[in-house]
């Protein structure tokens, strides 16, 4: 009698040498000084997925009127940020760099690498060839997938493994936007706030798309209708930046017990004329006041480490905005950050990778 092949095969095999998981954020200045920050603003918008026009007029407009004007009052900006140890998006991520290696102990390496600037995705994948790495796990840290985020980072992961004799094993977190712990986290951090004040709205705010750039994820030209397909997310959109953003939202009014028309999804941080993605944030909460909106709690739930899009915009420019419009108290719910449960989505992301 012979045995089949699948017979032969032990049921588990020992995995031979350890895996590398690359966590990546979008990225930050070295210094917030002016140099420093038009430095990175170079960078950033130099990425054809991030400004999708065609390379001459990107790099007229970047290197000619964004990064010229822009810098000086960014790097203002980036001060008011910053903290004696540096950028706190980098800060958060170097800790959870930390937390993430204890908690998965040996069998793995944990490297932590930015987009744009310091430290380089090349620096941190090197260091996995040279550790003789050929299983990488690269866990973007944005929990709804974008071309322009999570999308540029699958590309620049990919220029580099290009060049490698030998290509490892690779495996992408696309996205986690219905992570039940992912939720939870910004569900606790929610809580606190909600029982110590009575809030008459909740605001959820995502940084924002052109709207060209949700058109062209729609690879089969007929799903994306803005305002009318986003209402759930279903195989045909699950791709959507928009559709994944409501989606959010839709899970954390679920678990926060929020009624309906207490809440509203909105989009902030546009650059340009083209239209983006709506509403626009800084128009809805103008409108807030004028409906009797006095107290509002606000979620940035794009962002799971707190930086300018979300201490400063959210937190500091939309209050001053909410209050010059007639509110009366407006809080920002802060970030997952270095929190022990969004450690313990990254374990999970990771072990289910």
């Amino acid at each position: 009698m012979t045995s089949s092949v699948s017979e032969s095969i032990p049921a588990t095999q020992k995995k031979l040498g350890k895996t590398g998981v690359l966590i990546v954020n979008l990225g930050t200045p070295d210094s917030p000084s002016t140099p420093d920050v038009r430095k990175y603003l170079r960078e950033f918008l130099m990425d054809g997925r991030v400004i999708d026009i065609p390379y001459l007029q990107r790099f007229m407009l970047v290197n000619l009127i964004i990064a010229p004007f822009r810098a000086p009052k960014s790097a203002k900006v980036y001060k008011e940020l910053w903290l004696p140890e540096g950028s706190p998006l980098k800060i958060y991520g170097e800790r959870v760099e930390k937390l993430l290696q204890d908690e998965l102990g040996d069998a793995y390496v944990v490297k932590l690498a930015m987009r744009y600037q310091n430290p380089a995705i090349e620096v941190g994948l090197l260091e996995f060839q040279k550790m003789g790495l050929t299983d990488i796990i690269v866990i973007p840290f944005f929990p709804q997938y974008a071309s322009a985020s999570t999308g540029s980072v699958y590309e620049e992961v990919m220029r580099v493994l290009a060049k490698w004799q030998v290509m490892p094993e690779l495996r992408f977190v696309n996205q986690f936007v219905n992570h039940p712990k992912f939720i939870q986290g910004f569900v606790q951090n929610a809580q606190k706030y909600m029982a110590e004040h009575e809030f008459d709205y909740f605001l959820f705010s995502y940084h924002g798309l052109p709207e060209r750039q949700i058109t062209k994820g729609d690879v089969t030209g007929s799903v994306c209708r803005f305002g009318e397909c986003c209402g759930s997310l279903t195989a045909m959109n699950q791709h959507c930046y928009r559709a994944q953003c409501f989606e959010t939202t839709r899970l954390l009014v679920k678990a926060l017990n929020i009624p309906e028309g207490k809440y509203m999804t909105s989009f902030q941080s546009r650059l340009g004329k083209t239209p983006w993605v709506q509403p626009y944030t800084d128009d809805v909460i103008k409108e807030l006041p004028g409906k009797g909106i006095k107290s509002v709690l606000a979620f940035s739930p794009a962002f799971v480490a707190d930086c300018l899009e979300t201490t400063i915009e959210v937190g500091e420019e939309y209050k001053e905005l909410f209050e010059e419009s007639g509110g009366k108290h407006w809080q920002l719910v802060e970030s997952l950050n270095d929190s022990p449960i969004w450690i313990e989505t990254l374990v999970d992301l990771v072990k289910n990778a």
